[in-house]
């Protein structure tokens, strides 16, 4: 078995244990729960994992309190978050959810760090720790060498690996957002309509022809930023890259081979649940 049929393994049975406790909280005492929030520009997720660092728990929900990256409405994310935790405190029968990590796109945190750290915060979190997108998601990839690309909502983030180690990041305002902006306008519908039809996978193979225009001005984004470093293998992560056939289309623009986890949505709200400790951040 090849070090990829490894990871992915892993990383799609963690997913499929995460997709069923958001159905059905595995209701079981742990010592402590480790929470990660995902505030993404298209959609909100928070992951709680036990004492062993399992799935017990999750929720996510569709919003627009972030925009190509950066927080614009700051209430309205606060407001979204602390009703999902008390949600989850309520189905998991526990008093309150202390501990919370969270993530930025690569290489923002001079620039909206401290928002989501307050967001955070304010949704009555203890904050342990704010990391990059896609170097979270690799304690669910388990990468140890290549680049792993986050493509969200509104940004696409990218970090390459080395051995293990994180040696470059990178974030470009090209997501999801993107996508549907140019289905509304093909097809004619309000942006709305394009938001729910690029995630129905139904008709993925109708609207792949489209978007490739867009994936493929991805494509020239990733090939810009791994230029000069040696990336033989190239791991896709984040909700746009549940559109069918993307990783193909990247492929044949970077020249690189390109694989997905078969629910790249959750990868990086898990991975940043995985990097909460104990330890509050000052």
């Amino acid at each position: 078995m090849s070090e990829k049929d490894v990871t992915f393994q892993y990383c799609d049975e963690i997913i499929g244990q995460f997709e069923k406790v958001c159905k059905k909280p595995i209701v079981e005492k742990s010592s402590v729960y480790y929470t990660g929030v995902d505030l993404g520009t298209a959609c909100v997720v928070v992951a709680v994992l036990d004492e062993n660092f399992r799935p017990v728990a999750g929720a996510y929900q569709y919003a627009d309190v972030v925009r190509d990256g950066m927080v614009v409405d700051y209430f309205g994310a606060v407001k979204i978050i602390r009703d999902m935790k008390a949600k989850l405190e309520e189905e998991l029968g526990v008093e309150e959810l202390l501990y919370a990590a969270a993530a930025i796109p690569p290489g923002t945190d001079t620039l909206d760090g401290g928002a989501v750290k307050n967001v955070v915060q304010g949704a009555g979190f203890e904050l342990t720790n704010l990391l990059d997108e896609s170097t979270a998601a690799n304690a669910v990839l388990k990468i140890k060498n290549g680049a792993i690309v986050d493509i969200g909502g509104g940004t696409t983030g990218i970090s390459i690996l080395k051995d293990g180690k994180v040696v470059y990041v990178a974030d470009e305002p090209t997501g999801g957002t993107h996508f549907s902006l140019v289905l509304a306008g093909a097809m004619h519908i309000p942006f709305n309509e394009a938001e729910v039809l690029k995630r129905d996978s139904s008709r993925h193979k109708e609207i792949l022809p489209v978007l490739k225009p867009v994936v493929e001005k991805v494509a020239a984004i990733i090939k810009q930023h791994i230029q000069g470093y040696d990336v033989d293998e190239i791991y896709l992560v984040g909700g746009t890259c549940c559109l069918t056939g993307i990783e193909n289309i990247i492929q044949k623009q970077t020249g690189i081979p390109t694989f997905k986890p078969k629910n790249p949505m959750f990868a990086t709200p898990l991975g940043i649940a995985i990097n909460c400790t104990k330890d509050i951040m000052d």
